[in-house]
C-alpha cells in the first residue's frame, strides 16, 4: 500500500459514526482538545444534540452519511463505534462506496478479534487502512479521557496518533495510549482486558457475599469498608465505584438502590470469547472461567429458588477469628494479582501464537489510567515487564513474589472459613487453587496420563528419558476379572 498522504482542503479531521453515549462523549472530548469533529447517525436528534453540545468546539453531527464523509479531509480518518458483529460489516459496506484508497477506518467497539482479522485483510486487498481498537472507560472515560489500545496498520496509526494521545486519559502526564501491533492484536488485548474485569468484579462480588451474608454487614458498613480498602494496595476504579453503589438511594427513597437490583448479572460476551481462547491457547485462566460461569449460573434465578426451599442456606460464619477482616483484605490483594497474572499470562502466549509482539509492560502502563481495570497493582505490573520484557510470567518476578507470600496466610483463613460455612466464594477457591497449583513441582498430572494410558493407549513420557511410551498394564483376562 502506498505511502499515506494527507491533504486538507475539507473542513474536518475526524469522523465518528454512531452517536450514543460513547460516541457523543468521545467526541466531545475531541472538541475539548481543539480536534475538528463530525459524527454521523440515523438519528437526527443525537445529531443536533452534538450540533448544540459542541457549540463552543469545532464539532458537527450528520444524518445523511454523503455529507458527512465529504465533509472529511483525506485521508479520512472514521472511527466506527457501533455494536459489534454484522452491524459493523453493515457500515463498512455501506461506508465502501463512499471512501476512496487510502483512507483510514478504526473499529472502536468490542469486536471479536477474529472478525477483527477478516475484516482487515479484506479492506487492504480494496486499498483501505484498518485499525481495530480497544477503547475502556465507559462513558466517563470516553468523555474525560479513555485508555486506548489500537493494533493493525502502522502507517494509520501514525497519521491518527496525534488525536489519540490528546484524547487519552493521561498518567504522569503521559497518555494512555500506545500502539499494541499488528493485525487484531488491540481488539486482543481488550477482550483480555474485559476477562480480567469480569474475574476482578467476581472477586468484589463474593467479597459483598462474606461480609452480608457472612458477617451480616449492611450496606453503610459495607461501602464504608470498600472505602478503606481503596485508599491502600487495592485502590481502583471498580472498588471505587463499587463502596459508592452500597451508599446510593434514589431520589425520593429511602432504600438503597443496590437492594432492588435482580440477581442476575449478564454479559456481552467478551468473558466467555475470553475464555474459549485460553482453552484454544491452552493458557489456564480459572478465576476468569468461574466468574463467567457465576454469571451463568446466577441467570437460573428459578432453579436456584427452587434449591433454597430444600438446602438450608448459611445464616453467618459462625466464630469470625481475630483479624478476620484484615485477612479478607489479603485474599482479595492475592487472587486480584492471581486474576491479572492469568490474564497477562494469556497476552504473552497469543503474543508468540499469533505473532504480536505486544509489549506486556507497555499494556499495564496504558492500563493504569482511563480504564475499567486500572488499580495501583497494575504500576507493580508494569514495572515487573518494563524490567524484564520477556518475563514468561507474572508470578516468576522477585517483586512480585514478595507481595504474594505477603497476602497468602489471610487467603487461606477466608477459604477455611468460607468453606466450612457454606459461603459461596468460587474465584477466591479459584485464585488460590490456581497459585498452589503454579507453584507446584511436581503435579498429579502424571496419574492422569497413566489413566489415559491404561483405558486408551494414549501413550505418556517418562522423566529422564526421551521419547514417548506405552504400557501393557494388564492381560486381557485379568482386566476383565478386575472389571467385574
Amino acid at each position: 500500500m502506498s505511502k499515506i498522504e494527507v491533504k486538507k482542503e475539507a473542513k474536518y479531521d475526524f469522523g465518528l459514526i454512531g452517536l450514543g453515549a460513547m460516541g457523543m462523549n468521545l467526541l466531545l472530548n475531541m472538541g475539548d482538545h481543539g480536534i475538528s469533529a463530525t459524527g454521523y447517525d440515523t438519528d437526527p436528534a443525537k445529531c443536533e444534540l452534538l450540533d448544540q453540545e459542541g457549540k463552543r468546539t469545532h464539532l458537527k453531527g450528520f444524518h445523511d452519511i454523503t455529507a458527512f464523509v465529504a465533509g472529511l479531509k483525506k485521508p479520512r480518518a472514521i472511527i466506527m463505534l457501533v455494536p459489534a458483529g454484522k452491524i459493523v460489516d453493515d457500515v463498512i459496506a455501506e461506508l465502501a462506496f463512499l471512501l476512496e484508497r487510502g483512507d483510514i477506518l478504526i473499529d472502536a467497539g468490542n469486536s471479536y478479534f477474529k472478525d477483527t482479522e477478516r475484516r482487515s485483510k479484506e479492506l487492504s486487498a480494496k486499498g483501505f487502512h484498518f485499525i481495530g481498537m480497544g477503547i475502556s472507560g465507559g462513558e466517563e472515560g470516553a468523555r474525560r479521557g479513555p485508555s486506548l489500545m489500537p493494533g493493525g496498520d502502522r502507517e494509520a496509526f501514525d497519521v491518527i496518533k496525534p488525536v489519540l494521545t490528546a484524547i487519552a486519559a493521561k498518567v504522569d502526564r503521559t497518555p494512555c495510549v500506545a500502539y499494541i501491533g499488528p493485525g487484531a492484536s488491540g481488539h486482543f488485548v481488550k477482550m483480555v482486558h474485559n476477562g480480567i474485569e469480569y474475574g476482578l468484579m467476581q472477586l468484589i462480588a463474593e467479597t459483598y457475599e462474606i461480609l452480608k451474608k457472612g458477617l451480616h454487614m449492611n450496606n453503610e458498613v459495607i461501602g464504608a469498608l470498600f472505602n478503606k480498602w481503596n485508599t491502600g494496595r487495592l485502590g481502583s476504579f471498580l472498588l471505587e465505584i463499587t463502596a459508592y453503589i452500597f451508599t446510593y438511594k434514589e431520589s425520593g427513597q429511602q432504600h438503597f438502590l443496590l437492594d432492588e437490583i435482580k440477581d442476575e448479572a449478564r454479559g456481552k460476551g467478551t468473558g466467555k470469547w475470553t475464555s474459549q481462547v485460553a482453552m484454544d491457547l491452552e493458557v489456564p485462566v480459572p478465576t476468569i472461567d468461574i466468574a463467567v460461569s457465576m454469571r451463568d449460573l446466577s441467570r437460573y434465578k428459578n432453579l436456584r429458588e427452587q434449591a433454597a426451599e430444600l438446602y438450608n442456606e448459611p445464616a453467618r460464619l459462625g466464630l469470625v477469628p481475630v483479624g478476620f477482616l484484615n485477612a479478607l483484605e489479603e485474599a482479595f490483594y492475592i487472587s486480584m494479582m492471581m486474576t491479572y497474572a492469568q490474564g497477562m499470562h494469556l497476552l504473552a502466549k497469543a503474543s508468540e501464537i499469533y505473532g504480536y509482539k505486544l509489549d506486556l509492560g507497555e499494556i499495564a502502563r496504558i492500563w493504569r489510567g482511563g480504564c475499567i481495570i486500572r488499580s495501583a497493582f497494575l504500576s507493580d505490573v508494569a514495572k515487573a515487564y518494563q524490567a524484564e520484557p520477556a518475563l514468561p510470567h507474572l508470578l516468576l518476578d522477585k517483586h512480585i513474589q514478595r507481595l504474594v507470600a505477603n497476602a497468602e496466610t489471610g487467603a487461606r483463613k477466608v477459604l477455611s472459613a468460607t468453606v466450612t460455612a457454606g459461603i459461596a466464594t468460587p474465584a477466591y477457591a479459584a485464585s488460590i487453587s490456581y497459585f498452589d497449583a503454579f507453584r507446584s513441582q511436581r503435579m498429579p498430572a502424571n496419574l492422569i496420563q497413566a489413566q489415559r494410558d491404561l483405558f486408551g493407549a494414549h501413550t505418556y513420557e517418562r522423566t529422564g528419558q526421551t521419547g514417548v511410551f506405552h504400557t501393557q498394564w494388564v492381560i486381557e483376562e485379568e482386566r476383565d476379572h478386575r472389571l467385574i
